[in-house]
């Protein structure tokens, strides 16, 4: 039995765990511009190495057994009649409607176009221009810009590469001083020049920088891994801006509706639920929203559930690889500073397959 109608609007880590959550009891839409799930997770990898380059695709089309994927782009929510209106101008109808559109991240885990074919092509220039690179400057000392700066050691050991970050510390955002110290030693044995306290900005002229005391830094090639923005610029065109935050995420309560609206909810890295943007807490609100959904469409029965209320995540396991064969993993200590354990535990969990057997198994697919 199939109760209410369920549209979710973005098939990343949140919305693809929800839908899949909801197929058995729901008729589920899932709605997505693009044709193919994107593992981000794997997306650094892949922007460095050509054997990774068609690893973070996994086709949508056996994550729903009764319910459909849609591809298209979301333009409007129409919420008195209850319908999605997407760009090709189709209405889908709604009982409950999940926001998942999740965030954009600089490139090379930004998926370009809206096919496979497309982000390849986007991914082998960037392995291109990487192969071809003298200096490769990369900008942002947290968990993405050291696995970039690593990734890019390991395949061109022949280059110059600079990691400047504008913070005190390495991966400061982990809480963890230790593990901070750990990154930087292994980049710098790995003659990756790290530059702490340095804002950088593009200088005057063409592969130029500079920091903020106006030093000079030449390089042929930039990655700016310095924080993500939430995909919600179709909401405020569309009139929906009161439901954004000053940063642009989607304001939500405790049981992850959007403010005033009980048949709206938004998960993942497009709310403001917690700011610790990370696919563990994406897939936490999933399970949570999926559970308070099946709650609302039977509102009425007569063993009716009670909603059950987030409680953001502050803190949790974080593993940083460096390339397939090290990397650390920051585990969270109640009341301490958290303990940072090593490369074999790390290798295990996420540097050698970046989760990619999990995922395509939770997409109904083999791990291999």
């Amino acid at each position: 039995m199939h109760d209410g109608d369920v549209v979710v609007i973005g098939g990343g880590y949140a919305g693809v765990r929800l839908a899949k959550r909801l197929d058995a009891t729901a008729r589920v839409t899932l709605v997505d511009r693009k044709e193919i799930f994107f593992h981000r997770i794997a997306s650094l990898r892949a922007g460095v190495r050509p054997e990774w380059s068609v690893t973070p695709f996994i086709p949508y089309d056996r994550l729903l057994r009764h319910g459909r994927m849609v591809v298209g782009k979301a333009v409007r929510i129409e919420t008195d009649e209850r319908h999605v209106v997407l760009a090709t101008g189709e209405r889908l109808p709604y009982d409950a409607l999940v926001i998942a559109t999740g965030a954009d991240y600089p490139e090379p885990a930004r998926f370009t176009g809206t096919t496979a074919e497309e982000a390849v092509k986007s991914f082998a220039e960037h392995q291109r221009n990487i192969a071809a690179a003298r200096h490769v400057l990369v900008v942002g000392g947290g968990p993405s810009g050291v696995e970039l700066s690593a990734e890019i050691r390991l395949a061109r050991p022949d280059a110059r590469i600079t990691l400047a970050h504008a913070g005190p510390a390495l991966l400061g955002t982990t809480g963890s001083a230790r593990a901070g110290r750990r990154a930087r030693t292994w980049l710098e044995s790995h003659d990756v020049e790290v530059r702490l306290g340095c804002f950088m900005a593009p200088g005057n002229d063409f592969g130029t920088y500079r920091d903020a005391h106006g030093h000079i830094v030449e390089a042929d090639l930039s990655f700016w891994a310095t924080g993500i923005t939430p995909n919600t610029l179709w909401l405020r065109l569309a009139g929906h801006g009161a439901w954004l935050n000053a940063a642009g995420h989607v304001k939500v309560d405790r049981t992850l509706r959007v403010d005033g609206k009980p048949d709206v909810f938004a998960v993942g890295d497009v709310n403001d639920a917690t700011e610790l943007k990370i696919t563990p807490a994406a897939i936490v609100q999933a399970d949570l929203a999926a559970h308070n959904i099946r709650t609302y469409l039977n509102s009425s029965g007569r063993h009716r559930k009670e909603p059950r209320l987030y409680r953001p995540i502050h803190r949790s396991p974080i593993v940083v690889p460096f390339g397939p064969a090290d990397g650390l993993t920051v585990l969270p200590v109640p009341g301490g500073e958290a303990a940072v354990i090593g490369s074999r535990p790390s290798v295990r969990a996420k540097a050698k397959t970046l989760m990619t057997p999990y995922m395509r198994r939770q997409l109904g697919y083999t791990a291999t």
